[in-house]
């Protein structure tokens, strides 16, 4: 197992009404936030915010390409972002202890905290299709290049982790400076992950390891 320190490469917020970030992703231009009762687009080359949705937004956030996901309580909601269109609602496994979504391959990845696991579900159902188990407290979730990667929060300290979608044993690990935790992951596809940085109310770039 590859172990590293993880190397942030920038910082934004905190943000004006968004006192925690409960989840991110990214839709090719924007970094969309949950940021409590609204689902906020930061730019990232700016650090400015460019618009929001007006809807709850309390845990994980994903994008499938065309729409983004947003867990609210024990729900995820399907929402058109040129819009703010609500499209459509299916339960949250987790029933509200979801911590992390993300969007591959024709379904939703939902980490959910205390139960330390990611479940895969389909998303126009919320049936759960299979359970990968972990031994931390899982606070987002990212799948990027056939890669499931996912955020840990626990004694005040925090990791990504790359893990085997398979089996979920542990592949790479970056450690998060002490005092820096995560409540949201997602990878714009190169060498940037945004993470969540939770009550401090920012956002945060971590350099992805690169692959050879």
């Amino acid at each position: 197992m590859k172990r590293a320190k993880a190397e942030v490469m920038r910082e934004y917020g905190p943000f004006e009404g968004a006192p925690s970030i409960g989840g991110v992703t990214y839709d090719g231009e924007r970094v969309w936030f949950a940021a409590g009762e609204r689902l906020a687009a930061l730019d990232p080359d700016s650090g400015a915010v460019v618009g929001a949705i007006d809807i709850a937004a309390h845990a994980g956030t994903a994008f499938d390409g065309r729409h983004i996901y947003q867990i609210a309580g024990d729900l995820i909601r399907r929402i058109d972002p040129a819009t703010g269109e609500l499209i459509a609602t299916i339960p949250a496994p987790g029933k509200g202890g979801d911590s992390g979504l993300a969007y591959a391959e024709g379904a939703l990845f939902v980490g959910q905290y205390r139960e330390r696991c990611i479940h895969e579900i389909d998303p126009d159902t919320g049936a759960v299709r299979r359970t990968i188990r972990s031994d931390r407290f899982v606070t987002g979730v990212s799948f990027v290049d056939d890669e499931l990667w996912h955020g840990t929060w626990e004694d005040e300290t925090s990791e990504l982790r790359r893990i085997d979608p398979a089996s979920g044993t542990v592949l790479e690990t970056l450690d998060m400076p002490e005092g820096l935790t995560v409540s949201g992951l997602e990878s714009d596809g190169g060498e940037r992950f945004f993470c969540g940085g939770g009550t401090s109310g920012k956002v945060r770039v971590v350099r992805r390891p690169r692959r050879a």
